[in-house]
C-alpha cells in the first residue's frame, strides 16, 4: 500500500524535516510516518493504515508535493487479526489487509462500494476542528449535541469562537453521536476531535479511505495546520539534544514559535526547548521571557515596558458594585488594541469631505436599489474611494517587516469595516475591492454585517485586510482617533455627516461636511504623504465621478 502526501492547500511543495519510522517498523492507522514542513506549519503525515514499512522513499531535507509517494506499506497478519475491533471503518480494513496494498491498489479498491453482504451495518466517523486560520485557538462556546442524539447532514455540531469571529461547526453525514470530545469553554485547535458519530455502513467509506489524516478528511484539507506548528513534534536524529543553544547554532522550531518570538524580540538561540529531542514549544518562549523579567526586577526587550501599573482600588467601599466579564471578543480585542497602541506610532490627520453631491447621487439610487434588493449607504462610496487612494499611494495598502526595514506592499485591495455588536467590535473585510462596482459593495457591506451581528462571520470573512474604515455613522461626533489595526499602517475614522456653512470662493452655502480622521503609522507614513491621502480622499468624496475614470 502506498501511502502519499495529502492536500497540502495552496502551497507548491514542503520539506521533509523528520522520519519517524524505518523499514521493518510496524505502525498503527494514526501513527506518524514523517513530519513536513511549509513556511507557515509543521505537519504530521500518519499512516491512514496497519501494517509493516516496507520502503521509504523520501529523505531529510527532500521537496515533496501533493501526492507524492513517502512510505511504502505491506500487511501486518496481527494488525490483520486484531483489526476488527479497531472503530475504523471495515473499508479501511480490507483495504490494509489485501493483497492489492502490495501492488499500491488498496486505495482504489477501498473507493469502490464492497458488495452489499459485507458491508458494515455501521462504522464511526470522527469531526474535527476545521481550518481556523491563523489564530492560536478557539474557544468551544456551545455543544448543541449530546451521545445519543440523532444528526442529520447540516445539523449544528458545536459553535468555536476566536477574538475576531464564531463559527458553526455543522454535521455533514446522518448518523447518531457515541462521544463528544469537548466541553464549554475548552480551548482547541485545528484538527482536534469534536465528536464521533455512528454512520450507516456506506456514508463513511470514502472519508476513512481518503490518504489523509483521518479527522482532517472530514472536514478540511488537512495542511495549513497550524496547531501542529504549535505542540512539541520530534526532530530528526542529527538534531541537538535538549539544552539551550549555543548562539549561531541551528534553532529547531516550528512557524508559530518564530513568529511569537519574533513579536516579544526573543533570540531563539537562547532559549532552552523542552520539546522532543530539543525542539522549541511555545511555553518555551514564554518560560524565558518570564525568566528574564524576572531575573532584572525590571520589564525588558518588549516595547512599552515600564509602564507603571493602574492601581487596584476597592470600589465596594464607595458604593454597590458588580462584576460583568467582557466576553471573550472584547476581552482579547482589548489586548489586541493595547498591542497595537504599544507599537505603532500613532498620528491622527483630520479634514472634512464635502458629500453634498454624493448625497444626491446616492438617493436618486434609491428606486433602483428597491427593485434590486439593495441598500446604498455611504459606506460603500466611502470604501471605493479608499480602495482608489490606495492605489495611488501604494504605502498605505501595505505592512512593515519584523525589522522595520522594508515595506511589504501588496497587490490586493482588501478593506475592513468595523460592526458594533452586543458582544464586542468586529471587522468583517471586503475582498479585491477594486474589481467591485457600488451595487457589489452595498451587498456585502450589508451581508457581512448582518453575518456579524449574527455571530455567523466565519474565519476567512475576518482576515487579509490591507486598510480598514471605522464609520461612526449618525451616532459619530466631530472627529476621533481610531487605533490602527496593526499590521495595516492606517486606518480612517468616519464621524457624523452635518449641514455647515460652506466657502466657495465667492460665498457661503450650505453643504453636508463628513469628518475623516485618518490614523497612521509615522513610522511608515510621514505628514506630508498622509496630508496628500485626506486631500485625495475628500476631492474623490466631493465628486464620485472620477471613481470611473
Amino acid at each position: 500500500m502506498q501511502i502519499k502526501i495529502p492536500d497540502i492547500g495552496d502551497v507548491d511543495s514542503v520539506e521533509v524535516i523528520e522520519l519517524c519510522v524505518a523499514v521493518g517498523d510496524t505502525v498503527g492507522p494514526d501513527d506518524p510516518l514523517i513530519i513536513i514542513e511549509s513556511d507557515k506549519a509543521s505537519m504530521e503525515v500518519p499512516a491512514t493504515s496497519a501494517g509493516v514499512v516496507e520502503s521509504i522513499v523520501v529523505a531529510l531535507g527532500d521537496s515533496v508535493s501533493t501526492g507524492d509517494v513517502i512510505v511504502t506499506l505491506a500487511a501486518d497478519a496481527a494488525g490483520a487479526q486484531s483489526e476488527p475491533e479497531s472503530p475504523e471503518p471495515a473499508a479501511e480494513t480490507s483495504a490494509a489487509s489485501s493483497p492489492a496494498a502490495d501492488t499500491g491498489e488498496a486505495e482504489v479498491a477501498a473507493t469502490s462500494p464492497p458488495p452489499a453482504a459485507s458491508a458494515p451495518a455501521s462504522s464511526q466517523l470522527d469531526i474535527a476542528v476545521p481550518d481556523v486560520g491563523d489564530v492560536d485557538g478557539v474557544e468551544v462556546v456551545e455543544v448543541s449535541v449530546a451521545v445519543g442524539d440523532a444528526v442529520a447532514n447540516g445539523d449544528l455540531l458545536v459553535i468555536l469562537e476566536s477574538d475576531k469571529a464564531s463559527m458553526e461547526v455543522p454535521c455533514e453525514h446522518e448518523g447518531t453521536v457515541i462521544k463528544v470530545h469537548v466541553a464549554n469553554g475548552d480551548t482547541v485547535q485545528q484538527d482536534s476531535l469534536l465528536v464521533t458519530l455512528e454512520v450507516a455502513g456506506g456514508d463513511a467509506v470514502a472519508p476513512a479511505a481518503a490518504p489523509a489524516p483521518k479527522a482532517a478528511a472530514v472536514t478540511e484539507p488537512p495542511v495549513a495546520a497550524q496547531a501542529k506548528s504549535e505542540v512539541a513534534v520530534a526532530e530528526p536524529a542529527s538534531a541537538p539534544a535538549a539544552g539551550t543553544p549555543k548562539p549561531g547554532a541551528p534553532v529547531h522550531a516550528g512557524p508559530a514559535v518564530r513568529r511569537l518570538a519574533r513579536e516579544l524580540g526573543v533570540d531563539l538561540t537562547q532559549v532552552k526547548g523542552t520539546g522532543n529531542n530539543g525542539r522549541l514549544v511555545k511555553d518555551d518562549v514564554k518560560a524565558f521571557v518570564k525568566s528574564q523579567l524576572s531575573a532584572s526586577g525590571a520589564p525588558q526587550g518588549g516595547q512599552g515596558s515600564g509602564i507603571p501599573p493602574v492601581p487596584t482600588v476597592d470600589f465596594a467601599k464607595f458604593g454597590p458594585v458588580s462584576l460583568e466579564p467582557l466576553g471573550r471578543v472584547r476581552e482579547l480585542g482589548a489586548q489586541n488594541l493595547h498591542r497595537s497602541w504599544l507599537n505603532v506610532v500613532h498620528v491622527t490627520q483630520h479634514d472634512d469631505a464635502n458629500i453634498t453631491e454624493l448625497e444626491t447621487f446616492r438617493k436618486s439610487l434609491k428606486a433602483q436599489g428597491e427593485a434590486k434588493g439593495i441598500k446604498v449607504t455611504p459606506l460603500a462610496f466611502i470604501i471605493k474611494a479608499c480602495c482608489a487612494c490606495l492605489q495611488e499611494f501604494p504605502t498605505f495598502n501595505a505592512s512593515l517587516d519584523a525589522q522595520v526595514e522594508n515595506f511589504i506592499l501588496k497587490q490586493y485591495y482588501n478593506i475592513g469595516f468595523a460592526v458594533d455588536t452586543s458582544y464586542g467590535l468586529v471587522v468583517p473585510v471586503i475582498k479585491d475591492v477594486n474589481q467591485k462596482g457600488i451595487w457589489d459593495l452595498s451587498a456585502e457591506i450589508v451581508e457581512l454585517a448582518g453575518k456579524a451581528r449574527d455571530r455567523k462571520l466565519g474565519m476567512n470573512d475576518m482576515q487579509g485586510g490591507t486598510f480598514s474604515v471605522s464609520s461612526l455613522g449618525a451616532i459619530g461626533g466631530t472627529g476621533f482617533t481610531p487605533i490602527v489595526n496593526a499590521p495595516e499602517v492606517a486606518i480612517l475614522g468616519v464621524g457624523r455627516t452635518t449641514m455647515k456653512p460652506h466657502w466657495t470662493g465667492s460665498e457661503f452655502v450650505p453643504a453636508k461636511m463628513l469628518p475623516l480622521s485618518l490614523s497612521y503609522d509615522h513610522r511608515a507614513i510621514n505628514g506630508a504623504e498622509a496630508g496628500r491621502f485626506v486631500q485625495r480622499l475628500t476631492q474623490l468624496l466631493g465628486d464620485v465621478r472620477q471613481l470611473v475614470l
